[in-house]
């Protein structure tokens, strides 16, 4: 890869690889086999144990929690090294060691200000959901997941999946534990439980109205960027973010998808009906995460969610200067100073630690 900020700036060749491997998630599936028998007997001694999941709307901080999670150094997750043969990551790691690039920082597509690199943990656990659910995934929306949702094969290879991530970064060091930073998680809380019982979620929320507004925005980003390039556009769906742009796809609990382009009336119903969803299927182990209380109590909350986790506190604390205040909030348009919004602002607030 040329750069991972934005799939604008790949190569010819980075382009054809992505296309053949993110493209054809049965190829990937197949040699995902032949890398469980080549590595059973290691994979076999490794225990995947209290997981973490982060999930929420984007543009919550859910990437920022992912790495400050990361850089305690307790956790595994995937990183640009594994893209595109995300099902693979042992394989991949083992064809591409001889051409792997210097892990310099660019700032993301998002033009957010957060940097990333080859090494940066990011965003690619959805592509395993896309291979083995492609039934949820229509042209309009995406639908959602039951604790009754069991898929034996999907399940054995979810966990030999974890247990390969933690086997790449456990190399030389104490054994560590799967975290994933995704979003569409929203939609499939109660099966992720019933799975990984002695899993938690962590769900970070913002003001509704700089949540909505900063989702308006990124949404207008990626509409230029998509009309631009086409491959930008196949590259987001193929890894399973469907947030913004022309490749937005909303969940099945939100309407679907306007014709126009949305404002942000759309985007705080959409966050309305998104969270009263979590709400009503979070299960106990979830942690939400009010940013706002974050940003002014940050020592408190990072002892609290390192104490949930059950990780030391030392290394988010010594991480809070990383956190930054949102811009100057929008006005409500007038159809939403009331009922839907409010109430569920003030129902996740109550549940925050």
């Amino acid at each position: 890869m040329e750069e991972v900020s934005s799939a604008s700036n790949y190569s010819a060749l980075d382009r054809f690889l992505h296309r053949l491997a993110l493209g054809n998630l049965e190829l990937q599936k197949s040699i995902a086999d032949m890398e469980d028998r080549m590595h059973s007997a290691a994979l076999r001694q490794i225990a995947v144990e209290r997981p973490v999941f982060i999930t929420s709307l984007p543009r919550a901080g859910t990437t920022l929690l992912l790495e400050l999670l990361v850089g305690t150094g307790a956790f595994a997750a995937h990183t640009y090294r594994e893209m595109p043969f995300v099902l693979c990551p042992m394989i991949w790691r083992s064809i591409s060691g001889g051409f792997r690039r210097k892990a310099t920082l660019r700032e993301r597509a998002h033009g957010d200000g957060m940097e990333v690199g080859f090494d940066s943990p990011e965003a690619f656990e959805e592509v395993i959901w896309k291979a083995f659910w492609p039934q949820k995934y229509d042209a309009a929306r995406i639908g959602t997941w039951s604790a009754a949702d069991r898929n034996a094969e999907f399940e054995a290879a979810f966990r030999d999946h974890m247990r390969k991530l933690i086997a790449l970064r456990s190399e030389g060091g104490s054994a560590m534990r799967y975290v994933s930073k995704n979003n569409a998680n929203i939609a499939r809380l109660p099966l992720l439980a019933a799975l990984f019982p002695d899993c938690t979620f962590v769900i970070p929320f913002r003001n509704p109205a700089a949540h909505a507004a900063s989702i308006a925005r990124q949404h207008a980003n990626f509409l230029s960027l998509h009309a631009r390039d086409a491959f930008a556009r196949k590259y987001m769906e193929w890894i399973g973010h469907y947030e913004f742009g022309l490749a937005f796809r909303p969940f099945i609990f939100c309407d679907a998808r306007p014709e126009s382009e949305p404002d942000l009336e759309y985007w705080l119903d959409y966050w309305a009906r998104a969270f009263a969803f979590v709400l009503d299927t979070a299960p106990r182990q979830a942690v939400f995460l009010d940013y706002d209380r974050l940003l002014d109590s940050a020592n408190e909350k990072f002892e609290r969610l390192a104490a949930a986790l059950e990780i030391p506190a030392g290394p988010l604390i010594d991480a809070a200067g990383r956190l930054r205040a949102p811009a100057q909030l929008p006005m409500l348009p007038k159809a939403h100073r009331s009922p839907l919004v409010g109430e569920t602002h003030e129902r996740l607030r109550e549940r925050a630690m």
